[in-house]
């Protein structure tokens, strides 16, 4: 008769944010690793800024599998890394890292879950000029992949005129793309000629869902692509008022869903249930 071993430790994954009490990735993760019979553990974990390093060593010494970075981890988490990919190289941020051994990975499929949620409505950023509020890490990643799929032009607006200026240098100089800084002081005019708006900071994420960008709503035009990465609430104020001016809005859901799809098969090695992901967003948020 065999002797057969059972394996009682699950694989742990996760996300390190502050805040991040109102992540719903965890759900939709789990639902994808029932669907598809894994033996994976999903954990959101409070990670203050300054106990960053300490946490990402645990990842180490606790054996992790790997984990997800938000806000306000995904730059600083950079310096922890002992591989990245060539596009979290260009980016600057991450938002997904594997553990191989001890060894860790980072990547970034924000900018690629975002690309593929406006795919999926027949939107192509190619040849089209790009508006993009905030130069923090999801702006960052949104940029370079948009630069990538070939926008003509990308505006970047920020009220840190520094840290904006960076991310435009580093758009004309790693890829072929026109990039220009925004002032942003006050309220923000958008530029006429804007194909596609988009929200990248963290205004209107929970539990501040009564905030919205302060911008110029009146100059969305009827027709343009505003996209909000804010996710909790998916039916933020920003694209409520967007749509009033007769804007085709994207929320931050189909872009959670993406990039959780492409996290899961970099820890698993499986194609993701993506279909379970997004039906289970879609109940968690009732839309």
């Amino acid at each position: 008769m065999k002797n057969c071993i059972k394996n009682y430790r699950a694989q742990i994954v996760g996300v390190f944010g502050d805040p991040v009490d109102e992540n719903p990735t965890g759900v939709m993760e789990e639902a994808a690793f029932a669907a598809k019979g894994v033996d994976f553990r999903y954990l959101t974990l409070l990670v203050c800024p300054k106990d960053l390093p300490a946490a990402m060593q645990a990842v180490r010494a606790l054996n992790f599998r790997g984990i997800n970075l938000t806000i306000p981890h995904k730059v600083a988490a950079v310096a922890h890394m002992d591989t990245l990919s060539e596009a979290a190289a260009i980016i600057g941020a991450i938002n997904v890292v594997v553990n191989e051994n001890g060894q860790l990975f980072g990547d970034n499929t924000d900018g690629k879950g975002f690309l593929s949620s406006l795919a999926d409505v027949g939107i192509q950023v190619a040849g089209k000029t790009i508006t993009v509020l905030g130069a923090g890490g999801a702006s960052r990643a949104i940029c370079v992949e948009c630069a990538l799929a070939g926008a003509r032009v990308i505006r970047v607006a920020n009220r840190n005129e520094e840290r904006g200026r960076v991310l435009v240098s580093l758009l004309n100089q790693k890829t072929k793309t026109q990039a220009e800084y925004l002032p942003w002081d006050g309220v923000l005019p958008i530029p006429a000629d804007t194909d596609i708006l988009v929200n990248a900071t963290s205004v209107g994420l929970a539990p501040h869902v009564d905030q919205r960008p302060e911008i110029d709503y009146w100059g969305i035009a009827d027709g343009m692509v505003v996209c909000d990465v804010v996710f909790n609430d998916p039916n933020s104020l920003f694209l409520q008022a967007a749509a009033e001016r007769g804007a085709l809005t994207v929320n931050g859901l189909g872009m959670l869903a993406q990039q959780g799809a492409l996290n899961f098969a970099m820890w698993t090695g499986e194609k993701a249930p993506l279909s379970v992901m997004e039906e289970v967003l879609r109940r968690e948020f009732g839309v």
